[in-house]
């Protein structure tokens, strides 16, 4: 038992002396740092004041969903608020301000954004009725609701656009992160997206922070709206670097469409794995067109035949 515990100590104290070579991972902050876990329980007091009737705190016994808001708003506006007063050192305008100041600017970042709750309920509402009407294999609202991970996305990217509006450091790209570890659907919170927004599938796709998004677009699973290039690091901060993507515009899977300048026109349909770098025109239809299928028979009009029969549409498919 004492080599066992000779050998921890031994290990402590080479730890120690790892932390005193003054690297970024070795900084010991002198403030607080925001805490994931009640952050992540945040977004789901908020899911459950989005969707009353569908997400309740089973812990709550009240029959009103007057009572049972109450109590969730409580909760969050305490959370939100105290979470909000640590990340506010990580802005340079309050680096250097005091407790109290922090806590009155958090307070009013909170009721600011708790102020939004109603038009993001719109929003929401309207993305489960584009998920519903996109999706034949969706046999109710309710599965969408309950099971959908585009939609938790879209949810999560909603809530966390917001605060990024006003500003709040490092919780917005938590939640954000969040959702992407759950559903792997990469939305950066500064990506701006408008109504009736549908995720169908969605695993692997990667929307950037200045992304625009119109109305009633579609997206599929593998799609990236990124960037032409990152080696500008930092220097390209702030700048428009991803792409805008017009009303009623479907993007196929495996799509690429990349660079700030590039604009995707209302109405234009993008098929599957098409690599864009330059604005598209409205209306327009996007294939790849050198890519063939090939089979191989012993009766050589078997293979003449098949190859007759390639569906031209092809780009379609999901």
């Amino acid at each position: 038992m004492k080599q066992i515990e000779d050998r921890i100590n031994g290990i402590v104290r080479t730890l120690l002396d790892d932390y005193d070579n003054n690297r970024v991972i070795d900084e010991v902050k002198s403030f607080d740092h925001p805490d994931k876990e009640v952050v992540v329980e945040i977004i789901y007091s908020i899911r459950k004041i989005i969707f009353p009737g569908y997400f309740r705190n089973k812990s709550y016994r009240v029959y009103t969903v007057r009572n049972n808001i109450s109590m969730i708003l409580e909760d969050v506006i305490f959370k939100l608020i105290r979470q909000i007063s640590i990340v506010l050192h990580y802005d340079s305008e309050f680096a250097d301000a005091d407790e109290l100041t922090l806590a009155k600017r958090a307070e009013d970042i909170t009721f600011e954004f708790l102020g939004k709750l109603p038009m993001i309920r719109e929003y929401i509402e309207m993305d489960v009725e584009a998920s519903f009407e996109g999706d034949p294999a969706a046999y109710n609202k309710d599965e969408i609701i309950y099971s959908y991970p585009g939609l938790f996305a879209i949810l999560v990217n909603r809530i966390a656009h917001e605060l990024f509006l006003l500003r709040v450091p490092l919780i917005p790209r938590i939640m954000t992160e969040y959702a992407h570890s759950r559903t792997g659907i990469d939305i950066h919170p500064g990506a701006s997206i408008g109504k009736y927004f549908f995720i169908d599938h969605g695993t692997g796709i990667v929307i950037g922070e200045t992304t625009e998004i119109g109305d009633n677009v579609k997206i599929y699973q593998g799609v990236t709206l990124g960037a032409l290039s990152t080696r500008g690091g930092q220097s390209l901060r702030s700048k428009k670097r991803h792409p805008t993507i017009e009303d009623n515009v479907t993007i196929y899977s495996g799509a690429s469409i990349l660079g700030g300048n590039t604009v995707i026109g209302r109405n234009a349909v993008i098929g599957g794995n098409a690599f864009i770098t330059k604005s598209v025109p409205a209306g327009a239809k996007v294939s790849i067109v050198n890519q063939e299928l090939r089979f191989n028979f012993d009766d050589p009009k078997a293979a003449q035949t098949a190859k007759a029969q390639q569906d031209t549409d092809w780009f379609y498919i999901i």
